[in-house]
């Protein structure tokens, strides 16, 4: 989870363009007077993109920083149980309902031995994690990490390393995970104290490996054939994996995409689906950054989404394939590049890329979910990355932990996000951003359950200054009632909730909307982000 100079120069570049903002519409007229929306959102219940899987909304732990250690796992503490586990960020991750983990990494699986973390704990080496240049105990491994994901009520998602790592290392690993005992590697789980498998399904094969800042960088032809010779032993071992091929995802290095097509064209039929990472506005901050910018940047993801599908769709084509492959984005987030450091120092488990969230942050959040779920007939995995404390919506300390700014639309889209995803036609006024076009103020999203009759829709206002008032047209039989309104805003887009001040930012009610036959009408408060559930 590196990025080059080059993709901070890109989006450096992208986000100090100045923005020429047509005339905004002013308030509401006064009352009994005709009113105009100024946006208008066509819900039709009957479009649906795809079935929107609930591991769109897992999430990632790395060894990396204060992630694991003293964020999920704190032996000591007063405020772990008998396993080490934090029990205050079990409660907090069981509340989310968070589908699915990705472990160990990242960067960190790309020269991970999984062997180091296995057996009596006293036994298993100390190591320099070069990826992030901290000390690696190994206290926590493949077994801890399946008994947490089953405290915190989770799926495993696990990268295999195929960096420094063999294919048959991959291979034997699947072995010691998934068989039952009676061969070499399921019965070493048995006598660690783990008779039955672990039935782990989701499986990365390596990570950005087409970075030069990866351990193991290799070139898209090498990783395509590895990648496939390692997913042929996989499988072998257990048919019924799922298996996800490295992507690039860094549009500033000169193979980005021509990467995965050699790639793909080596591993495709082995795989599943292909991986895309995204970190948005690293350069925020920087003097001469344009907020209005930062907040369109999820349409930066929407377009890298559609460039690598239509490679993947190329090279189906080329190949003669009829399976088509998802799309996992196995990590996502804003990061500001300029305030963290990614060096250890060979320290164990220092404060790196303990990213504190703000309200503007937020914001960008809920839009890279809305560009998710607008996706949903491609995305089958998503993940938050992290979890704990690195690039986190939730932070620890020694006595408790607080909730970031970001933990409130990724736990909107958890708690409303049902049912099939909804082709939306949005029709609101834009503002000129350069490298993006015309961006509107107003982006949506929407699900709907058919089990349940709920529909959710999820707006990001752009407008810096002043509320938008949204007109939804049902096509569809209009709702009956609100289940819930919530908005996400503020006066101060720097706003931060800390330990001090834990509620700085938090959801607030959202005024009522009014409903009159097929048409209702909603105010979305300046510089925020919504979710509103009807039945």
């Amino acid at each position: 989870m590196r990025f080059s100079a080059a993709r901070r120069r890109f989006v450096r570049q992208s986000a100090l363009t100045a923005l020429a903002a047509p005339a905004l519409l002013r308030g509401p007229l006064a009352h009994g007077a005709p009113r105009r929306a100024n946006a208008r959102i066509y819900f039709d219940a009957r479009r649906a993109i795809g079935t929107l899987e609930r591991n769109v909304f897992g999430s990632f732990l790395e060894h990396l920083g204060r992630a694991v250690y003293e964020g999920i796992y704190e032996p000591g503490s007063p405020l772990a149980d008998a396993q080490g586990f934090r029990t205050d960020v079990l409660a907090a991750v069981r509340k989310l309902g968070v589908p699915l983990v990705r472990y160990p990494g990242g960067s960190f699986a790309s020269q991970y031995n999984w062997e180091d973390g296995i057996g009596p704990p006293q036994k298993r080496p100390r190591t320099l994690n070069l990826a992030w240049n901290t000390i690696e105990t190994n206290r926590f491994g493949t077994d801890e990490f399946m008994a947490w994901c089953q405290a915190a009520g989770t799926a495993p998602y696990l990268t295999v390393n195929l960096g420094t790592g063999t294919i048959m290392q991959a291979a034997a690993l699947v072995e010691y995970c998934n068989l039952p005992p009676g061969t070499h590697w399921s019965d070493l789980r048995r006598k660690y104290g783990h008779p039955a498998p672990y039935g782990v399904r989701y499986w990365g094969l390596g990570n950005e490996l087409f970075g030069p800042w990866e351990i193991g960088h290799m070139s898209g032809a090498a990783y395509g054939a590895k990648a496939a010779d390692a997913a042929q032993a996989m499988r072998r071992v257990d048919r019924s994996v799922y298996l996800i091929a490295c992507g690039s995802s860094d549009p500033a290095l000169r193979d980005y995409l021509e990467w995965d097509r050699e790639s793909l064209e080596r591993c495709y039929q082995e795989v599943d689906a292909i991986s895309l990472h995204c970190y948005l506005g690293d350069t925020r901050a920087q003097t001469g950054g344009s907020t209005a910018k930062y907040l369109a940047l999820n349409l930066e993801l929407d377009r890298q989404i559609r460039d690598k599908l239509a490679v993947c769709e190329y090279v189906r084509t080329r190949l003669g394939a009829r399976k088509t492959l998802a799309l996992a984005l196995d990590e996502w987030n804003v990061w500001d590049y300029g305030k963290t450091t990614g060096n250890g120092r060979h320290q164990l488990a220092p404060h790196l890329l303990e990213e504190r969230y703000n309200l503007a942050d937020a914001l960008v959040v809920g839009g890279m979910l809305n560009t998710m779920m607008r996706h949903a007939d491609r995305i089958k995995i998503g993940c938050l990355a992290q979890l704990v404390n690195a690039l986190a919506p939730i932070m620890t300390d020694a006595h408790g932990l607080y909730l970031q700014t970001i933990y409130y639309p990724y736990r909107w889209a958890l708690e409303f996000a049902r049912g099939a995803s909804l082709d939306l036609l949005v029709e609101a006024p834009t503002y000129a951003v350069a490298g993006l076009g015309p961006v509107p103020y107003v982006d949506a999203a929407a699900t709907f359950d058919a089990a349940t009759g709920r529909c959710s829709l999820f707006a990001l206002n752009r407008d810096l200054d002043r509320p938008r008032e949204v007109e939804i047209v049902w096509e569809s039989a209009p709702p009956q009632r609100v289940l819930a309104a919530h908005a996400l805003t503020g006066e101060d887009l720097n706003a931060v909730n800390s330990f001090s001040a834990p509620r700085r930012v938090h959801p607030q009610p959202l005024g009522a909307p009014r409903t009159r036959g097929r048409r209702t009408r909603l105010e979305l408060p300046a510089r925020s982000y919504a979710v509103i559930q009807w039945v």
